[in-house]
C-alpha cells in the first residue's frame, strides 16, 4: 500500500465551497479526517484540487473501442481517460445486433466487476430514426420490453443507464421495466413532443442524453422535449462541452435553467479521444476524425466526440464563465448520484475513495489520484 499522504496548501473544493489553503489527507485509498504519522507532505499551493471526473457516458478512447473492442482494448481506453481525470467511467455501447450487444455487455459486466468501469449504458438499438445522429438505422428497432430486458439480463446487476427514445410503441412500458430494475432511462436521440417527454418523465425517466443534441430544436408553439427535459427537476441533463456540440450560450442556458445540481458533463468520447486524427469505426459505423471533430464518412452527422473531462471542465470556467463549484458539480458529484455512488466517489470527504484532480491556475491538469494512487503524479517546483 502506498505511503499516506497530504496534500497541503491548494485551493480545495468540498460540498460546502472552497477552502484556500486546504489539504486532502489519504490514508490507503480512502480521504482521511487526520493525517497518520509520517504521512508524506505534498505541496499543491497555487494548484486546485477537486474530485476526480466521473463520466456516465463514454464509448472509448486511445484508440481502443468500449463498444466493439476486446477486454483489453476497454482497459486502454479506460486508462486514457484516467490520465485526463476520469477516475470513473460507465462504457457506452451503441446501436448494434442485440445478441452482440448482448455478448459485448456480458464482457464489460465482467470488468465492472472488477472495478475497472462503473457499468454500462445502452445508447441505442431503441432510438429514433428520425434522430439517430451516428447509429446505424437498419439496426434500429422499437423499445420492445422483453429485448430491452435481455440486455438488462446480459449485464449481471451492471446495467447503469439506457437511452430511449421512449415516443416509440413499448417506450413507456420500457421505462417503467428499467426503472423497476434501478436501471437510469434517458430520453434520447427522440423525437417525442413536450407532452410525450412529459409522460417518459412521468414513467420514470430521469436522464436526458446529450441535451440539444440528437432531438427537435425547442420552438415557441412545440416547445419539445428540451423544454421538457429542462424544466422537470427530476431530470438531470447531460451536456457535451467541447465546443462543437454546443454553443457556450446554450451550455449557459441549461444551467440557468436547470441549475448545477441538475447538470453532468459527459464526453460521449470515441476512440479518437486522447489519440488523434484519422479514420475509426463507431460501433458498425465508419467515423472520419479531423481537427479534433468526428463525423461519419457516410453523411457527415457529428459521430460521438473526442472529449475528455479535463477539457471539458478548463472550457466551463475559462470560456462559459462557471463557477468552479458549478463545475465540480457537474462532473463529479451529479453523475456520482446518478450511479448511486455518491457513498463513495464524487466528493473530497473523509471516508470516500481517495480520488483526485490536481489542476494549476490556468485549469490545466497536472495530477490525477485514483484509490489513493497517482495515476498522474504532480510535478511540482
Amino acid at each position: 500500500m502506498a505511503p499516506s499522504k497530504v496534500l497541503a496548501g491548494a485551493r480545495v473544493v468540498l460540498p460546502t465551497g472552497t477552502v484556500d489553503d486546504g489539504r486532502v489527507i489519504v490514508d490507503g485509498t480512502r480521504i482521511a479526517d487526520t493525517a497518520p504519522p509520517g504521512a508524506d507532505v505534498v505541496d499543491v499551493s497555487g494548484h486546485w484540487v477537486v474530485p476526480g471526473f466521473v463520466d456516465i457516458h463514454n464509448h472509448g478512447g486511445g484508440g481502443a473501442s468500449f463498444t466493439g473492442g476486446t477486454a483489453e482494448d476497454v482497459l486502454q481506453g479506460v486508462e486514457t481517460h484516467r490520465r485526463h481525470g476520469t477516475t470513473t467511467v460507465v462504457a457506452s455501447a451503441v446501436t448494434g445486433d442485440l445478441d452482440f450487444l448482448a455478448r459485448q455487455a456480458g464482457m464489460l459486466a465482467e470488468l465492472a466487476q472488477q472495478g475497472d468501469i462503473a457499468g454500462v449504458h445502452f445508447e441505442g438499438p431503441f432510438i429514433s430514426p428520425c434522430r439517430k445522429g451516428a447509429h446505424d438505422e437498419q439496426l434500429l428497432r422499437d423499445p420492445d420490453p422483453a429485448e430491452v430486458r435481455k440486455l438488462v439480463d446480459a449485464t449481471h446487476g451492471h446495467a447503469r443507464m439506457m437511452t430511449l427514445a421512449t415516443e416509440l410503441p413499448g417506450g413507456l412500458d420500457s421505462v417503467r421495466l428499467l426503472t423497476e430494475h434501478g436501471v437510469i432511462a434517458a430520453v434520447g436521440h427522440t423525437d417525442a413532443t413536450y407532452e410525450q417527454t412529459l409522460q417518459a418523465i412521468d414513467a420514470g425517466a430521469t436522464v436526458a442524453t446529450h441535451l440539444f443534441n440528437a432531438m427537435p430544436p425547442l420552438g415557441h408553439r412545440a416547445p419539445g422535449p428540451i423544454t421538457a427535459l429542462l424544466e422537470d427537476e427530476r431530470i438531470t441533463v447531460e451536456l457535451i462541452n467541447d465546443g462543437t456540440h454546443l454553443h457556450p450560450a446554450a451550455l449557459r442556458l441549461a444551467f440557468h435553467h436547470a441549475g448545477a445540481a441538475r447538470v453532468a458533463f459527459i464526453t460521449d468520447a470515441m476512440d479518437a479521444a486522447g489519440f488523434g486524427d484519422g479514420r475509426y469505426l463507431l460501433g458498425p459505423m465508419e467515423v472520419e476524425v479531423a481537427d479534433g471533430v468526428a463525423r461519419l464518412v457516410e453523411g457527415g452527422s457529428i459521430a460521438g466526440s473526442t472529449l475528455t473531462l479535463d477539457r471539458a471542465f478548463k472550457r466551463a470556467v475559462t470560456v462559459d464563465g462557471l463557477p468552479v463549484g458549478d463545475v465540480v458539480a457537474a462532473i463529479s458529484a451529479n453523475p456520482a448520484r446518478l450511479l448511486g455512488l455518491d457513498d463513495r466517489i464524487g466528493s473530497l470527504e473523509p471516508g470516500k475513495d481517495a480520488d483526485l484532480v490536481v489542476l494549476d491556475d490556468a485549469f490545466d491538469l497536472v495530477g490525477v489520484m485514483r484509490r489513493g494512487e497517482w495515476v498522474v503524479a504532480p510535478q511540482l517546483g
